[in-house]
């Protein structure tokens, strides 16, 4: 089960085919509501496949998958040429699919009076420089959304005041909540599907509408990240879902690749608030 020949993944029980069988699967913390919401869509119609969602922040989530335990993962990039060479030195063929397109939404609570924000006072506080914002919260320091933050502010480290990594995206909301006056950053799909647990604080919540840097789109207006500014390129802060596969062959990585990329699995994406990689078509029947 954990042998390495031939490069055969390393977590594919003998019996895994495309819709049976049982595998684990990384998944970045972000975006756990959509994914669980596609697994159980899943495993109502495939009761014979048997996946184990592994949710971590992207730092931890690449260890885990360039360690050669698990092979197969959900991020919002895709491997570098440095992280690839890892599984094409074992002659195992990359296979990634784009299935949505997020939108990194800003959020704050309903009694703070501002509801809107500009891309640039959000770079000023992540390079420790003078903001409207005062206090900035992420899910987790190392996590892909404060890696994009980082990278377009242009800054390797994280600022020693005012911004600050919890641990979820969960603890993101709960603290705005808790916290009037504070800015929080988390996935779209936190608001538009909240787990349980989060439903009765999500009504205190208000997704702030962001302003882009002068010259680029959406720099006319706040934008907000519905689905419509997604496809129209009018809201800042968005980034790719991908699926990744390195099993090496065809294993229930590829089923669940191609159920996210199907038509069920794209419905869910477009009802989960973010933006499907092909949007599902709609028969619309006129009788007389």
């Amino acid at each position: 089960m954990f042998s390495c020949n031939n490069g055969e993944s390393v977590n594919k029980s003998p019996d895994e085919t495309i819709l049976s069988g049982s595998t684990q699967i990384l998944v970045d913390e972000s975006f756990r509501p959509i994914i669980e919401d596609q697994l159980y869509v899943f495993n109502s119609s495939y009761p014979n496949a048997h996946i184990e969602l592994i949710f971590k922040p992207e730092i931890e989530l690449l260890n885990i998958f360039l360690s050669d335990s698990i092979r197969v993962g959900i991020m919002s990039r895709e491997l570098t040429k440095d992280e690839a060479k890892f599984y094409v030195s074992k002659n195992v063929k990359i296979r990634k699919n784009r299935f949505a397109i997020d939108g990194i939404a800003i959020i704050t609570s309903n009694s703070n009076a501002d509801s809107t924000v500009t891309v640039n006072e959000i770079i000023d506080i992540m390079r420790s420089k003078t903001s409207n914002i005062k206090t900035l919260v992420f899910d987790n320091p190392n996590s892909s959304t404060v890696r994009y933050f980082k990278e377009l502010a242009n800054v390797k480290n994280l600022p020693n005041i005012g911004v600050y990594g919890l641990k979820s995206n969960a603890e993101v909301v709960k603290y705005v909540n808790d916290h009037p006056g504070s800015v929080g950053v988390v996935g779209i799909n936190w608001i538009q599907e909240p787990p349980e647990d989060l439903e009765k604080i999500i009504p205190n919540i208000r997704v702030m509408g962001v302003k882009n840097l002068p010259g680029k789109p959406g720099s006319d207006d706040f934008y907000k990240p519905s689905q419509s500014n997604l496809a129209l390129g009018l809201y800042p802060f968005t980034r790719n879902l991908y699926i990744i596969n390195c099993q090496g062959r065809a294993g229930l990585g590829t089923g669940f690749a191609s159920f996210l990329a199907g038509e069920r699995g794209q419905r869910i994406v477009l009802k989960s608030g973010l933006l499907p990689d092909s949007v599902p078509s709609r028969e619309v029947i006129i009788r007389k």
